[in-house]
């Protein structure tokens, strides 16, 4: 959207692509991917007006855009008639609101945590990348920030006050870090116009003790649906890392905050794979997570289920494990 607006400044026609046909029509093409998994039906190297960028094709992101595009306001209308399409052949509209409802950019960038699993390295430290009004465009309802790390960023109040003077709803598409909740920041925070649910993560159990502190800050201030994202098969795939992240799961539960699996790569060589399912298809789920233990949820979906066989195979071998967690209830 950037690279968009800027060209169409200088007088260039630009347009979506929606298929990889007839490429040599144009004069210059922009290609980027989030997912290295992404496949790219062309071979890239017989086009010569091919700019590639993301962390798909490079895993630091690649070359920054040049400041002029970088910092350029977002052409918010490129992806018009691609939803005007995806609708007449029966999208739903709602799939498209992050398209047509928000402003969007990174107003912090950068994270000093530098963790195995994230490709967000670049840079040592947060750093202010923009102020909002670059991005903001009034006549969109919302805000994403995309920003790595806003809590990391020493002036982060300002990106809040910038925030306020705007009147409207915001939220950190990547979460929050909640290791550096502070009262301060817990206030400013809680009293913000967030939209939707408030999301951290507890990425590993040797953190608990630093998150159950801050869970325990963070709701004198508000009592507001919270999310975490619960990292899992990163550190193992074994029977530990599935103790862990139900461990993980209880502790949000004390604290009546919702548990949201993400579940890396790996799992899909574990020997417990069925289980990373069943956790994330309970967890992900608020409407049973909330309502159901565990063995219910696996029970609601049939005693022949694919969900069944999953929990009593894993139960068979570990059935101190499964006594401990299977039976807890949000609601308890």
């Amino acid at each position: 959207m950037k690279i968009s607006g800027y060209l169409k400044e200088q007088n260039n026609n630009v347009e979506l692509l929606h298929n990889y046909n007839n490429l040599k029509e144009y004069d210059q093409i922009y290609i980027s991917k989030v997912f290295s998994f992404t496949k790219i039906p062309i071979n890239l190297n017989q086009y010569k007006h091919i700019t590639i960028g993301g962390t798909g094709f490079f895993e630091d992101g690649g070359e920054n855009l040049p400041y002029e595009i970088e910092h350029h306001m977002p052409d918010y209308n490129l992806y018009d008639e691609y939803i005007k399409k995806e609708i007449e052949r029966g999208i739903k509209p709602n799939k498209f609101k992050d398209y047509q409802d928000y402003s969007i950019g990174f107003a912090v960038r950068g994270c000093f945590r530098k963790c195995d699993f994230c490709v967000n390295k670049k840079y040592n430290n947060a750093q202010r990348h923009a102020p909002i009004k670059e991005f903001f465009d009034p006549s969109r309802k919302y805000i994403y920030l995309w920003d790595d790390n806003v809590l990391a960023y020493s002036k982060w109040y300002d990106v809040f006050n910038e925030l306020a003077d705007t009147n409207k709803s915001f939220q950190f598409r990547q979460g929050l870090d909640i290791r550096l909740m502070t009262k301060e920041k817990a206030e400013v925070v809680s009293k913000s116009k967030y939209k939707g649910d408030y999301i951290f993560a507890f990425d590993f159990i040797k953190d608990r003790d630093l998150i159950e502190k801050k869970l325990n800050l963070w709701k004198n201030y508000s009592n507001k649906t919270t999310k975490l994202y619960l990292l899992c098969a990163f550190e193992s795939i074994d029977e530990i890392d599935i103790t862990n992240t139900f461990e993980r799961i209880a502790i949000l539960m004390k604290y009546k905050c919702l548990p949201y699996i993400m579940r890396y790569e790996k799992y899909q060589i574990s020997p417990h794979r069925g289980m990373y399912i069943n956790l994330a298809r309970w967890c992900n789920q608020p409407n049973f997570f909330k309502k159901k233990r565990f063995r219910e949820y696996c029970e609601f979906n049939g005693e022949k289920s694919s969900t069944m066989r999953y929990l009593n195979d894993f139960e068979s071998k570990y059935p101190e494990i499964a006594k401990k967690y299977f039976d807890l209830r949000y609601d308890n």
